[in-house]
């Protein structure tokens, strides 16, 4: 249907705009790696890889404009919009199109919409994976500097805190999304990972703890 190596070519000039002035944690880099994770993920899994490369590069692209209202909107879903506007724009076939934006409205960890093919379900595991293990703690900390938040505190409720603000450390991403990935994986190949890449992130927090209380 299409040439998969110029369409990444062309998606990837697309979608890299999308990233200028975002948050680090957010940033292009982090596509970069969801599209490795899913160039890993997606033979294991059997799925089109033209239709999930697509989906990778485009995945976060509503990032910018919802971060600009703190989360406001779903990114996920005003992402789909503009991936639909884009690939319609290039004159792919809608069932392609379909596809497509059906993995990017889809990738969200606390969106509505549930992963229903395989290429969706992977993608939502790539994302995942990049949240968690040594990189995830990495943009744990980049995104809680980006927002002002302090280095530690665990003796502040994260339940009874809000995201974007002085409390919304690593810890708090840590306590109140971060530890639970591993257990909502959608694909056989992404829980093996994801397993692994957990056992990492809790004895890093279970550690820092630990130091900034004193205990070692």
């Amino acid at each position: 249907m299409n040439n998969n190596s110029l369409l990444s070519e062309n998606l990837t000039d697309i979608a890299r705009d999308f990233f200028k002035g975002i948050y680090g944690a957010h940033g292009w880099d982090h596509v970069q790696r969801v599209l490795a994770l899913c160039r890993t993920l997606g033979p294991m899994e059997g799925c089109d890889m033209e239709t999930l490369t697509a989906a990778a590069l485009l995945h976060d692209i509503g990032r910018k404009e919802c971060d600009m209202e703190n989360g406001a909107r779903c990114h996920a879903a005003v992402g789909a919009q503009i991936a639909s506007s884009i690939l319609t724009d290039m004159g792919l076939d809608r069932e392609f199109i379909e596809k497509v934006v059906h993995c990017v409205a889809s990738h969200r960890y606390r969106g509505g919409l549930a992963p229903v093919s395989i290429e969706a379900k992977t993608l939502y595991d790539a994302d995942k994976l990049d949240s968690i293990g040594a990189v995830g703690v990495g943009r744990a900390f980049q995104f809680a500097g980006e927002v002002g938040a302090k280095l530690h505190d665990s003796s502040i409720d994260p339940r009874t805190t809000e995201a974007y603000g002085p409390d919304d450390t690593a810890w708090r991403e840590y306590m109140v999304k971060l530890r639970y990935i591993k257990d909502n994986m959608m694909t056989a190949a992404g829980a093996a990972m994801a397993s692994e890449r957990a056992r990492y992130m809790d004895e890093f927090f279970e550690r820092l703890d630990r130091e900034a209380n004193g205990l070692l």
